[in-house]
């Protein structure tokens, strides 16, 4: 693997920090990545921002079919030349903003669900987990680089200053563990952060179903579009339009004190507020 500035610099491509472009520079790193996401021949994998190849090349290498999306035309051209150099022949490159991809049509083409993988740019990290939360049904798994900041709040429990609506949202239906630490200087550009991998696997339902998973998804965002506030007061100044006697009789009928924060709440209590809330609604 050529180092990323090398490789940078011959081609006169810059690193474009507009892209939170932050390329692995460590083959050893993401030889251990793909070893510890247990990809097989029988995968089909979606990789989020290809860049340079550092995990493109070991993950087609392990992988029955690499589908690598990248919005960089600059960076596809150069990948392209990579790949050939080291005689890959089952990635399909694809131009794109991965917020305009359809995973599950990628899936439905495939004949079977896909793994996703990608060392993700801060600046659209949450935009991405909110996509494929909405299209689990074509995901297995996920095995995600994240800035360690984003990692803590997704894997955060709650009574925590890191547990929000990302974190809900995912623990409904999914498990998430930390796979690796990545320090920031393994990459180029250096960020100024280090970095986790995690692995995001989808469950087939969830442990506490939601009547209107819409709805339930509405209800989190509410609770915490204002989280200094109590329930019952973040409750009354949301989209979901009630008066704060309202709120906190709600939250009194499931069995939750108004008093309390968003914060405090587990996943099985936002799906049971959720669905009085929803009963309570469809009576009105």
């Amino acid at each position: 693997m050529t180092s990323p500035q090398k490789l940078l610099h011959f081609w006169n491509i810059p690193a474009k920090k507009q892209f939170g472009q932050h390329f692995l520079a460590n083959p050893a790193t993401a030889e251990m990545i793909v070893a510890r996401s247990r990809i097989s021949s029988e995968d089909i994998v979606l990789e989020i921002g290809s860049g340079l190849g550092a995990l493109t090349i070991p993950v087609a290498r392990a992988a029955g079919k690499v589908y690598a999306v990248e919005k960089d035309r600059q960076i596809m051209e150069l990948l392209k030349v990579e790949l050939i150099a080291s005689n890959i022949s089952n990635v399909e490159l694809i131009e794109k903003n991965i917020l305009e991809f359809d995973i599950e049509a990628l899936a439905e083409n495939a004949g079977r669900k896909v793994v996703v993988m990608g060392n993700l740019p801060y600046n659209i990290s949450s935009q991405i987990l909110f996509q494929m939360i909405m299209s689990r049904c074509a995901v297995s798994k996920a095995i995600l680089m994240f800035q360690k900041e984003l990692a803590q709040r997704i894997t955060a429990k709650p009574n925590s200053k890191d547990y929000g609506r990302l974190t809900v949202m995912l623990h409904y239906c999914a498990n998430t563990k930390k796979l690796a630490e990545i320090k920031a200087s393994l990459f180029f550009p250096k960020p100024r952060v280090d970095s986790e991998v995690l692995e995001i696997t989808f469950n087939d339902a969830p442990e506490y179903t939601a009547t209107n998973e819409a709805f339930f998804f509405r209800v989190i965002k509410a609770a915490f579009s204002k989280r200094r506030k109590t329930l019952k007061n973040a409750l009354a100044g949301s989209d979901l339009e009630m008066e704060p006697k309202t709120a906190a009789q709600i939250l009194e009928g499931a069995g939750i004190d108004p008093s309390r924060r968003a914060e405090t709440l587990s996943v099985q209590e936002f799906v049971k507020l959720s669905n009085y809330l929803g009963d309570k609604m469809k009576a009105i």
